[in-house]
């Protein structure tokens, strides 16, 4: 759906992103949750952590292209975000986001993300987050 533009359908909580294998080279895609976006990227999850192939993939060669909306096949970059901003990021998705956030949290096996507290620090090792940066046009 969303190489044919039919991105819009899913508001702008979802993502496909192309990315190159790192043995293969060949062109792979997955769709992931945005938890936050804006006019030069967004950020996205690593629901099953740092092991997640795709995640791998990214991180060996961070040239991305990214479908989101109505934009199609925008080049990019990807970069691991620091640690020390990875709670707050997940305690403002959970702030917009709170039905998302349980589902979430209960999926993964992650409370913080249910409860209204504070984000444990460590969050960013088990579910590390990733800053797509949109290529100037």
């Amino acid at each position: 759906m969303f190489r044919a533009g039919l991105g819009f359908v899913f508001g702008r909580r979802l993502v496909m992103l192309e990315h190159l294998g790192r043995t293969s080279g060949l062109r792979r895609y997955v769709v992931l949750e945005v938890l936050e976006h804006d006019a030069h990227g967004l950020v996205i999850v690593s629901g099953y952590g740092r092991g997640a192939q795709w995640y791998r993939n990214v991180l060996a060669q961070p040239g991305v292209r990214v479908w989101t909306g109505r934009r199609r096949g925008v080049r990019a970059t990807a970069e691991l975000v620091p640690s020390e901003e990875v709670p707050a990021l997940f305690e403002q998705y959970r702030g917009r986001h709170r039905r998302a956030a349980k589902a979430l949290g209960r999926m993964l096996e992650l409370p913080d993300l249910a409860g209204a507290g504070p984000v444990r620090a460590d969050v960013g090792a088990r579910l590390p987050l990733l800053r797509i940066e949109f290529a100037a046009r």
